[in-house]
């Protein structure tokens, strides 16, 4: 059976989700073991699932085979889950060359086809200058849509939940301090398995509620794998002076889970199957961090005065969330461009104007002179004005450009998975298709032959295109005279 360990805000519900349909969750934390009546066990994982640091979506990374029986059950969550695959994978080895030492905390390192990495200065002995050459390890790969490079360090680490093996340590050593800690250290002569030569051993805060037969066996698969990552760099160059920037090894796979609006209730109703959970739960705590506690705080008071499959009719109070946490008018909110490949692309801040409380704001952005509106094929000049409207949970959000003197140059509608209205940025993927309307009054519909072409390539499901043709050819109906 596929083991699995997770965490982040999203633990409860794909904790549900994963034991539902025969996987086994392991070492589940304080709140998850207070929450399911199942025991979970204190042993090694196949699969880590970690919620990304903006709280967008999972970072899934492990046994290839076991990554792709755990996607299987995740991207079908719902209509607008999106997963890819990463080509900088956790625990990746690859010969990299310095491209940018100019300053800050670390450098940026060529590491092959196109791909780069950050290696920070305090993980290198020595001064880092452009065109050094470093043989290096992913410890943090990074979502499609973020800006960041993954994080590359200078030496090999082989990491498991339990425990780790890395070169850059001697000896056995445990987290944490006290009696506990020095038990495990001196258990580890008790096991079978030696550690092997230039590597030191770690056991990780989750080992210490492990027995000796889970030590022995998370020891084992660790010892395994780094031997097999030897192997795997026998074949390559001496040193990374020796050859181009390039990737040497593969060990775990990693791909990424983006959760769009209708994920996140979905989301919700499989928490809900455990615990107390208000409506919008994943939405606001994914809004912002400081909102966790707010969640947490509201769900407390209900779960004491209500059944928890009360409230899962209840609509999502944007109101209250929207006026704590924002965005409200007056605020500067940014257009988050999300595209089916993963990138994301910001299409400017703008001032809110207009704000409701049942989830509809304007924004309008000051556009800079210089070639023409997509589709509409009208010039853009200084003193334009764009004024989009946005209604959280829609398909579609118009934006009309309108010129200096008031005049309108046209109406382009941007298909897309339900927005979500967070505090600093709307946030959707675009489908591709859209409406346009010139200022002669005519509509139609452009860009359908981008979502077949996307559907074809994999990166848009064949229901998604539907409903994005549908949405289409519905707001074409509505604009049309």
């Amino acid at each position: 059976m596929t083991t699995v360990r997770v965490r982040g805000i999203y633990t409860t519900a794909i904790t549900h989700r994963l034991e539902q349909n025969g996987l086994e969750v392991v070492q589940a934390s304080d709140p998850i073991q207070e929450r399911f009546d199942d025991e979970f066990e204190t042993a090694p994982a196949d699969v880590r699932i970690e919620t990304t640091r903006d709280r967008q979506g999972l970072e899934v990374s492990g046994n290839r085979e076991a990554v792709e029986t755990v996607l299987t059950e995740l991207e079908g969550l719902e209509i607008d889950t999106f997963r890819w695959d990463d080509d900088v994978p956790r625990a990746a080895v690859f010969d990299a060359e310095v491209i940018d030492a100019a300053g800050g905390g670390g450098a940026t390192v060529d590491l092959g086809d196109g791909r780069r990495g950050y290696l920070p200065y305090d993980d290198v002995d020595g001064y880092v200058d452009e065109g050094n050459r470093y043989r290096v390890q992913v410890t943090e790969p990074t979502p499609p849509w973020a800006d960041d490079e993954p994080r590359v360090q200078p030496t090999l680490e082989v990491q498991g939940g339990l425990c780790s093996l890395s070169q850059d340590r001697t000896g056995v050593s445990a987290a944490g301090r006290g009696e506990r800690a020095t038990e495990l250290v001196g258990m580890t002569d008790l096991l079978s398995p030696s550690v092997p030569d230039d590597w030191g051993l770690y056991w990780e805060h989750s080992a210490l509620d492990a027995d000796l037969e889970a030590m022995g066996t998370a020891l084992e698969q660790i010892i395994e794998r780094a031997n097999a990552l030897e192997v795997a760099l026998a074949e390559a160059p001496e040193g990374p002076s020796d050859g181009e920037p390039t990737e040497l090894a593969t060990p775990r796979a990693t791909a990424w889970c983006w959760f769009g609006r209708e994920s996140r209730f979905a989301l919700d109703a499989e928490r809900r199957q455990v615990e107390t959970t208000m409506p919008g739960h994943h939405r606001t705590k994914a809004a912002d961090r400081a909102a966790s506690a707010a969640v947490d705080f509201a769900e407390g008071i209900l779960g004491s005065t209500t059944d928890k499959n009360d409230t899962a009719d209840d609509a999502f109070p944007f109101d209250a969330v929207s006026q704590q946490f924002g965005p409200t008018a007056g605020d500067r909110l940014a257009i988050g461009h999300g595209k089916p490949d993963g990138r994301h692309i910001s299409l400017g801040r703008g001032e809110v104007t207009n704000w409701d409380a049942d989830g509809s704001l304007t924004l309008e952005r000051s556009m800079r002179g210089g070639g023409s509106y997509d589709a509409l094929e009208v010039p853009k000049e200084d003193g334009d004005v764009a004024v989009t409207k946005f209604r959280e949970g829609r398909w579609w959000y118009p934006t009309t450009y309108k010129a200096a003197d008031g005049s309108t140059k046209g109406t382009y509608v941007n298909i897309c998975t339900p927005v979500e209205l967070f505090p600093d940025e709307a946030r959707y993927v675009d489908l591709y298709i859209d409406v346009i309307r010139t200022p002669d009054g005519t509509v139609e519909i452009v860009d359908a032959d981008e979502l077949e072409a996307a559907v074809s390539d994999g990166l848009v499901s064949e229901s998604l295109a539907a409903k994005a043709t549908s949405v289409a050819e519905a707001v074409e109906r509505a604009l049309s005279p």
